[in-house]
């Protein structure tokens, strides 16, 4: 496969989840800014969603303060930051078109009418203030894209540069989430544990579709550590670090045997891997959880960079 067509598939790919997990951060935000004495200062969930999202610097060049009308806005329907759900939907349907011969009908077809609703109609939703039927609408567009590769794409490169594409941004996006618990989510008058606590740690198993696959797990209350545990080292959640940084780990040796080389990606992902599955929750509470998600952000972008030197130049 050209290096410009792996490209184009690994990124769409990006794109789209991307713009999902764009929309659970919001998601969270939105959630945790209605909860009383949630966050020290009014507008801090807000600020914190931008810095969690990577859209910081941005926001700042074009607004002078945070308010939720405005992050909301910056992050879902603003033109002019490549960031936001409607750019990275544009831009996933360019990388499309570049491949459409690689993809199959169905998926075009979802991605096509994605673009569509959301020119027409649908960017009303956020004008109208109905934020929450917006962003499960983009959550359901993302997920019929992936439903879609999964069922009707052949397993060969092609499938899995698009793969390769959506674990690294969902692990980058899970790690982020869970960074926004202590961004916006942990009280300032109360510790680890308390009721508010777990009730924001709901929020945020909801934000990754995983409230109930914990109960089914755990059979037990909620706990911060078991929340965390699940959400980093358990290969059966599917939004997990470990088990997205598994599949690239996968996705590569297989491109590897293909090519019949292998490359500093390789060996960063099965890195990355092995720290993961001999890693305790224990260990990182004690040194850090916010301080591991830092880290494992770097490293995971560190993948990337390198992916895209083997393959995708």
């Amino acid at each position: 496969m050209l290096s410009r067509a792996a490209a184009n598939l690994y990124w769409l790919a990006r794109y789209m989840e991307r713009a999902d997990n764009v929309a659970r951060i919001l998601e969270v935000a939105e959630r945790a800014s209605i909860m009383p004495n949630s966050a020290g200062e009014p507008q801090s969930e807000w600020h914190s969603v931008v810095i969690a999202s990577g859209n910081e610097q941005g926001y700042f060049e074009r607004y002078d303060e945070i308010s939720r009308e405005k992050v909301v806005h910056y992050l879902t329907v603003d033109t002019s930051n490549p960031g936001s759900i409607r750019s990275c939907i544009e831009k996933a349907r360019a990388n499309a078109r570049a491949v459409r011969t690689v993809l199959t009908s169905d998926i075009w077809e979802a991605l096509n009418q994605t673009w569509l609703d959301l020119i027409g109609d649908k960017r009303e939703d956020v004008a109208r203030g109905e934020l929450q039927a917006f962003l499960a609408w983009v959550k359901e567009r993302a997920q019929m894209f992936s439903g879609g590769a999964h069922a009707t794409m052949l397993r060969d490169e092609g499938y899995w540069f698009l793969r390769l594409g959506t674990m690294i941004e969902r692990a980058d996006n899970t790690a982020r989430i869970l960074d926004v618990k202590y961004h916006i989510l942990l009280p300032t008058d109360e510790g680890i544990g308390g009721g508010m606590d777990y009730y924001q740690w709901t929020v945020l198993l909801r934000s990754v579709s995983a409230s109930r696959s914990y109960y089914y797990r755990y059979r037990d209350t909620l706990r911060p550590w078991q929340i965390a545990e699940f959400l980093i080292l358990s290969e059966e959640m599917p939004r997990s670090l470990i088990a997205c940084v598994a599949e690239v780990h996968s996705l590569l040796d297989e491109i590897a045997k293909l090519d019949g080389r292998r490359h500093e990606c390789h060996r960063l992902a099965g890195q990355i891997y092995s720290h993961l599955r001999y890693a305790r929750i224990g260990d990182i509470f004690e040194t850090g959880l916010h301080e591991f998600l830092v880290e494992f952000i770097d490293r995971n972008h560190r993948v990337s960079d390198e992916i895209a030197d083997a393959y995708l130049q």
